[in-house]
């Protein structure tokens, strides 16, 4: 008959075992997909600039 630390071991092995391949099932399926085209940062005029914090 097995220990119980024996018993705790395998099950925390197969646990790590278990997430490690969740992991990668979605490392390989996950899709990278594209940044936005639009939208985001743009360059701010110096007017904008002068009236910063706008309270």
């Amino acid at each position: 008959m097995e220990s119980g630390v024996v018993i705790f071991m395998r099950r925390i092995l197969i646990a790590i075992m278990a997430g490690l391949l969740v992991a990668l099932v979605i490392r390989v399926r996950g899709r990278g997909g594209v940044p936005p085209q639009i939208g985001g940062w743009r360059k701010l005029k110096d007017d904008e600039l002068r009236n910063w914090p706008v309270n």
